[in-house]
């Protein structure tokens, strides 16, 4: 199936997707994917800006493929045009090959190999931290159990992921002169500064904790400014830091700890700016039992079994929606986002074949 596949994904990356800028309709590239599909019922939704999706069906099928076509933004670094598949004895280079249109090039093939019951939902918002695609999709009486989410994983069925949470953290100072002795206490940046220390130190002590494989809670402060000058007390403070929580780690408890490691007044706004739940979804008590659950149904698809992963994905939406989910697809995730990215083809061929094999076809 490889020679079908390539030629889908030399397609599909000729399509600028870049997200940002976010500037893509429904036209385009999901003109290809319309051509390519005969025979399946097609929905294409315009969700706003640039978040489009297309929910492609044959047959009744219970089993949702779910990809995102959507890349990071190419950098300088690219030796050649990113959006021009370059194919080697052993790989696919081209924006978004590894991360994932390999993955949608896949489905395309195995529909056309295999002519069983089949759903594809593929999105263009995934890169962008606003999940428009699945929320809309999941508010729909879709009628699915379970979902395969394509994302780098080495051909291997991924049951569980971390959390991720964003926030913004506002601290309030009381301008003067920096010789004066409530400097310590008045400045904003100190009060951040105090917080950051107890954040690490509260983090650290988490090491302990673990969950499918993972261990620990992953924390960074990625970002820190406010103040004037040296020798003013600074009046305000803005600091920036998100926490990839374990499945059994509860977002909104992290939130509580985070929000009190300093004094109540010097916080002037505490705002989590995205949220992605952890992979199983559904609370400290239920993760392990579906953790199981997705793990029963790897085994009945046949797909080997991986390590849980640090990167956070969408399957965990689907998770949180009630469905029995699976984060599996080509490529290793050490490619994703890279200049020059490339996914091995044998990466491609086992996807697509497997694909087609989990599809079957109706004699059967």
């Amino acid at each position: 199936m490889l020679p079908e596949v390539l030629n889908h994904l030399q397609a599909l990356v000729s399509y600028d997707t870049r997200n940002p800028p976010r500037d893509i309709g429904t036209d385009g590239i999901f003109d290809y994917l319309r051509s390519q599909l005969p025979g399946f019922r097609i929905e294409v939704t315009d969700h706003g800006a640039g978040a489009v999706s297309m929910l492609a069906v044959r047959g009744n099928p219970r089993r949702l493929f779910n990809v995102h076509l959507d890349t990071v933004p190419s950098s300088e670094a690219w030796s050649a045009d990113p959006h021009v598949l370059r194919v080697t004895e052993d790989r696919a280079i081209g924006l978004g090959a590894c991360d994932i249109k390999g993955a949608a090039a896949g489905l395309l093939a195995a529909a056309a190999a295999a002519d069983g019951d089949a759903a594809f939902l593929f999105s263009t918002d995934e890169e962008a931290n606003d999940a428009r695609c699945i929320a809309g999709f999941l508010g729909t009486a879709h009628g699915f159990t379970e979902v395969l989410v394509a994302e780098p994983t080495m051909n291997e069925a991924v049951l569980a992921h971390r959390g991720i949470s964003s926030v913004l953290l506002k601290f309030r100072g009381v301008a003067g002169h920096a010789s004066g002795a409530n400097a310590m206490q008045a400045s904003a940046l100190h009060q951040a500064i105090r917080w950051g220390g107890k954040a690490l130190d509260y983090v650290e002590a988490q090491a302990h904790q673990r969950f499918g494989g993972l261990t620990g809670l992953r924390f960074n402060i990625g970002r820190v400014e406010g103040g004037i000058k040296a020798n003013m007390i600074a009046p305000s403070a803005e600091l920036r830091f998100g926490f990839r929580p374990l499945p059994s780690q509860p977002i909104d408890g992290l939130h509580e700890t985070f929000g009190t490691l300093v004094d109540a007044g010097a916080i002037e706004r505490y705002e989590e700016t995205f949220r992605g739940p952890p992979l199983p979804a559904g609370g400290v008590a239920d993760a392990e039992h579906r953790r199981l659950e997705a793990r029963d149904l790897a085994d009945a698809l046949e797909l080997p079994i991986g390590n849980a992963v640090d990167f956070w994905t969408e399957a965990s939406l689907f998770s949180a929606a009630g469905l029995t989910a699976i984060v599996y697809g080509p490529g290793h995730i050490a490619q994703a986002h890279t200049a020059d990215e490339w996914v091995a083809l044998e990466q491609l061929q086992g996807y697509a074949q497997s694909v087609a094999r989990i599809i079957g076809s109706k004699a059967q």
